[in-house]
């Protein structure tokens, strides 16, 4: 009957950055990650090594060593790709950036690439977390994982406070 007076819940969806496998983030091997220190989200294993926007919005930071990339989406998440576990010890071999701070991006579009048998045979896992480093600025951060994803795949529900 009051239907009227309930506040309705804005929800974003981020799609998948890289093709492959979405697992909880929980699983991933770094408790950085799998704590959540830096924030809710959820992990692709990934099937090719390209990675793309998920959302529209700015980049604002790529890593010198390309291993990881931050954006903020137009609606106000703060986005943090990063690319395999402990890569950041490679120093940028393996990786190709396609974005600097400041670009403004569209959902799909490419941000990275990275050899996967490079990082692999170097014996990093590949591992993609895609983080919401602003977790608290939200009411909920859910990744749906469990599945095969393709970039751009709904992947990451965001629902405002």
């Amino acid at each position: 009957m009051f239907d009227f007076l309930k506040k309705k819940t804005e929800t974003f969806t981020l799609g998948a950055p890289v093709k492959g496998k979405a697992v909880p983030l929980q699983e991933v091997n770094d408790p950085t990650f799998s704590d959540g220190l830096l924030g809710k989200g959820v992990a692709v294993v990934p099937a090719e090594g390209k990675v793309f926007a998920p959302a529209d919005g700015e980049i604002a930071m790529v890593f010198e060593t390309l291993h990881a990339v931050s954006m903020n989406a137009d609606f106000g998440a703060e986005i943090l790709i990063h690319v395999g576990l402990d890569t950041v010890t490679m120093k940028g071999e393996g990786f190709t950036g396609h974005v600097k701070a400041g670009d403004k991006v569209k959902k799909g579009d490419l941000l990275l690439e990275m050899d996967l048998e490079k990082i692999q045979a170097a014996g990093y896992d590949t591992v993609t977390p895609m983080l919401i480093c602003n977790t608290d600025a939200y009411a909920d951060v859910e990744g749906l994982s469990g599945k095969d994803v393709n970039p751009g795949d709904d992947i990451l529900v965001i629902k405002k406070n």
